[in-house]
C-alpha cells in the first residue's frame, strides 16, 4: 500500500510512475489526496473540539471551587453541545479513514524507474539466457505423455479425487518430487536463508499483510466457515511474521525459506499450454524470502536472481530471465525478474520462478518497521522468490533429460532420488 504523505509530497513522480500501469492513474491520486485533505480537516476540527472540552472542563472545576455553580452548570450544558459535535466528527473521521484506506489497496505499487513499459507479457524483456537446449530424438514426448508412459504421475486419478489440477504423484515420481523440494532447501540454507515451516492456511489480515487480498481475492479458496484462506504461496505466512514488528536496525536483513503447498483457484484455459504440469491448482514450491534495509534491498534482489542461477546451472536446465514490463508487473511489485526454463518436447518456455522488491508497500500494509541509527523507525523493504516452484521445473526434467531408455536425473538429485534413471 502506497503512503498517503509520500503521494502527497511527490506526486509529480507518483504520477509518472503510476501511469506505466493504469490509465486512471490521475484521477485515483486526484482522489486520494481529496479523501486525505477531507480527513486531515475533521481530524483538525476534533482535535480542537477535544481541546476546547479539556479547557472547559478545568474552567468547570475551577467555577466549582470559587463557588459559581450556577456558571459551572452552564458551561456543562456547553460541553454536552461539544461532546456531540466531537461524536459526529468522530464518525465522519472514521468513515473518511476508512474510505481512505479503501481506496489505498486498490492502488498498485509504484514501478522502479527501470521496469519497461508494456501492455503484457510480449513487452517483457529479456536480460539473459544460459544454458543449452538439448537435441531430443523424433520419439520425444511431452510430460504428459512421459509421466504416463513410466507411471509416475497420474492426472487422471487426480481429477477422480478433486478435480483437474490436483495430480498425484506415484513410485519414482513422488520420490524426484521430494527430492526437488529437499535439494531446494539445503541450497537455500547454505546460502544463508533459515529454514521455517508456516501454516498453510492464513486470516485475511494476513491477506491483506502482502497485498493478496483484496486484489486476488477470486484466485484464492476460501474456508468460509472459519474465514480463512488457503495459501497461494509461503510468501503470504512468511512475510507475516513480521506484522506489526519493530525489527532493530541491526536486525536486517531477515533471510528466510520455507517448503508449503500452493492452492490457485485461478481460472483455467484449455490446450496445451496449460496441460499436465503447465497449470495446477495445487503444487510444492520453495520460497525464499527477505526482509531488507531500503538502501540494500535492491543489492539483495540481485543477490537472490544470481541465487535461483545458481540452482538451475545445477540442474543444468536451459533458462532464461525476463525483466516483467509495468503491464504484466504483480500487483505488489516493484521491480519482478521471472526465470523460464525450455520445455524441448514442448518447444516453449515454462515460467518456473518470481523474484520480485516490493519495496514498502508490503511493509506498509504490515506495519513492519524497524529503527535506524537516528532511532527513527521507518518501512522496511520486503522481498520473495521461488526457489523454486515444482511443476514447472519437473516438467522441464522430464521432457529435456528423456532418452530412448528412460528418463535421466540431474546429477545434482541423484544423492536425493537414490536413483539415476527413471525407466
Amino acid at each position: 500500500m502506497l503512503q498517503v504523505s509520500f503521494i502527497r509530497e511527490h506526486q509529480v513522480e507518483v504520477l509518472e510512475r503510476l501511469s506505466k500501469r493504469t490509465s486512471d492513474a490521475q484521477s485515483l491520486i486526484d482522489n486520494v489526496l481529496k479523501l486525505d485533505e477531507s480527513r486531515r480537516g475533521l481530524q483538525t476540527q476534533a482535535d480542537a473540539v477535544s481541546a476546547e472540552l479539556n479547557a472547559i472542563s478545568k474552567e468547570i472545576g475551577e467555577l466549582f471551587k470559587s463557588g459559581k455553580a450556577q456558571e459551572a452548570n452552564t458551561l456543562k450544558q456547553k460541553t454536552t453541545e461539544l461532546k456531540d459535535t466531537k461524536v459526529a466528527l468522530s464518525e465522519q473521521l472514521n468513515t473518511t479513514s476508512e474510505d481512505l484506506k479503501t481506496l489505498l489497496y486498490k492502488i498498485p505499487n509504484l514501478p522502479n524507474a527501470i521496469v519497461p513499459v508494456g501492455t503484457s507479457e510480449d513487452d517483457n524483456e529479456e536480460v539473459f539466457r544460459a544454458g543449452t537446449i538439448p537435441t531430443l530424438s523424433e520419439k520425444a514426448l511431452p510430460h504428459w505423455e512421459l509421466a504416463k508412459k513410466y507411471d509416475i504421475i497420474d492426472f487422471e486419478l487426480g481429477n477422480k479425487i478433486t478435480g483437474a489440477g490436483f495430480p498425484v504423484y506415484k513410485g519414482k515420481g513422488a520420490r524426484l518430487q521430494r527430492a526437488l523440494i529437499n535439494y531446494f532447501l539445503d541450497k537455500n540454507t547454505a546460502a544463508g536463508y533459515n529454514e521455517i515451516q508456516v501454516p498453510h492456511l492464513v486470516n485475511e489480515a494476513s491477506g491483506y499483510g502482502t497485498g493478496q487480498l483484496p486484489d486476488k481475492e477470486g484466485q484464492m479458496y476460501h474456508v468460509t466457515a472459519d474465514d480463512l484462506y488457503l495459501i497461494p504461496t509461503a510468501e503470504v505466512p512468511a512475510t507475516n511474521i513480521f506484522r506489526d514488528v519493530l525489527l532493530q536496525e541491526s536486525d536486517l536483513p531477515k533471510q528466510l525459506t520455507a517448503y508449503t503447498p500452493c492452492f490457485r483457484r485461478e481460472a483455467g484455459s484449455y490446450g496445451a499450454h496449460v496441460r499436465g504440469l503447465n497449470r495446477l491448482h495445487q503444487f510444492d514450491k520453495v520460497e525464499i524470502l527477505r526482509v531488507e534495509h531500503p538502501s540494500k534491498s535492491y543489492e539483495a534482489l540481485d543477490g537472490m536472481v544470481a541465487h535461483v542461477k545458481t540452482i538451475l546451472e545445477d540442474l543444468k536446465l536451459p533458462y532464461r530471465i525476463l525483466k516483467l514490463c509495468s503491464g504484466d508487473l504483480g500487483f505488489t511489485a516493484a521491480l519482478t525478474y521471472d526465470f523460464e526454463v525450455f520445455s524441448t518436447a514442448q518447444d516453449r518456455w515454462l515460467e518456473i520462478s518470481s523474484v520480485s522488491n516490493f519495496e514498502t508497500f508490503q511493509a506498509n500494509r504490515l506495519k513492519l518497521r524497524f529503527k535506524n541509527s537516528d532511532g527513527k523507525s521507518e518501512l522496511a523493504h520486503t522481498l520473495n522468490g521461488s526457489a523454486l516452484a515444482l511443476p514447472r521445473v519437473l516438467a522441464g526434467i522430464l521432457e529435456n533429460y528423456q532418452t530412448d531408455a528412460g528418463i535421466q536425473i540431474p546429477e545434482v538429485l541423484i544423492p536425493y532420488t537414490g536413483f539415476a534413471m527413471i525407466d
